[in-house]
């Protein structure tokens, strides 16, 4: 699922999406209000997989990628929920 999304300035539906990249497939992980809390959360999801990234390799698990993007409120998915730091705890990562 890529997420390309027109923003304008000061639009209230806007949301900042910390987004999961495994290869070609991405999926939201988090959503915040500001921007700023999407970079701090990215930061730490990135941080949690280098932490485990020796038993990511060795559990033979993708390792994700994290970035920020804005999203509108109505472009979620109807029963998105958010995804843990290492998301595959929870199922496959995307």
């Amino acid at each position: 699922m890529g997420i390309l999304v027109s923003v304008r300035a000061g639009d209230d539906d806007t949301l900042w999406a910390v987004v999961a990249t495994v290869g070609r497939r991405s999926r939201v992980a988090e959503v915040f209000r500001s921007r700023a809390q999407a970079l701090d959360d990215r930061a730490w999801r990135d941080q949690q997989v280098k932490a485990y990234a020796d038993w990511l390799v060795r559990a033979k698990q993708p390792v994700p990628h994290y970035s920020v993007a804005p999203i509108r409120r109505s472009d979620l998915p109807r029963k998105w929920t958010p995804l843990p730091a290492l998301g595959f705890l929870r199922g496959p990562i995307i």
